[in-house]
């Protein structure tokens, strides 16, 4: 099997999950801002493996599996480490409820595709501007909670404004997950004409 650059991109930002894990709980200087710039350094992989991917025709089946699998191993392992960091009183409630939204979000989802595949009925269209919305949104709560994920005093309000942007992406998620739903609700009915699926690229 060859492996195209796009791929290859897809496979490091893999990789790089087990660096930014190591990074985060090695207790070294700047530590969070070493692991804040590996996710930033993933996420930008995420988005020139599609682009080359377009740009140059470098399309395999392999990377099409693959790059919605790496980008939502990111996101997964990032939120598990944010909420073991940030156990206990209403913050920790409210990072693990919005981590479990987002997980579960993608789970549904992936099984939601998954079942109407097999039946033959994985339509796509264009991304819709929330899912983009959506994932722009969880990003940048993302790199602001591992830069602050000790919480000390004085980054405590940059910290809050990170946990606000994850609670608005969770929100954004449940939307586009209903929104994917009602594209595939006709087929769920039994129904296997006339729906469209959203591309779940988020």
């Amino acid at each position: 099997m060859h492996i195209n650059l796009p791929t290859w991109l897809t496979l490091f930002r893999v990789m790089l999950l087990p660096v930014m894990v190591a990074v985060f709980y090695w207790q070294f200087p700047g530590h969070n801002i070493t692991a804040a710039i590996v996710f930033v350094l993933a996420a930008i992989t995420d988005w020139l493996d599609g682009y080359l991917a377009r740009r140059m025709n470098l399309t395999s089946a392999f990377g099409a599996f693959l790059d919605p699998v790496a980008d939502k191993l990111m996101v997964a392992v990032t939120l598990f480490l944010l909420v073991e960091s940030h156990r206990g009183g209403w913050s920790g409630v409210v990072m693990a409820v919005t981590a479990a939204v987002i997980v579960g979000r993608e789970i549904s989802v992936s099984a939601l595709r998954e079942w109407m595949a097999e039946i033959g009925m994985r339509a796509t269209v264009k991304v819709a501007f929330i899912g983009k919305l959506k994932t722009v949104m969880q990003m940048v709560a993302l790199v602001v909670l591992i830069v602050q994920h000790e919480r000390s005093a004085e980054a405590l309000r940059l910290y809050h404004i990170g946990e606000v942007l994850l609670v608005i992406a969770g929100i954004l998620t449940i939307w586009s997950g209903l929104y994917y739903l009602r594209a595939a609700w006709p087929s769920l009915k039994g129904d296997a004409t006339g729906h469209v699926l959203p591309r779940d690229d988020g």
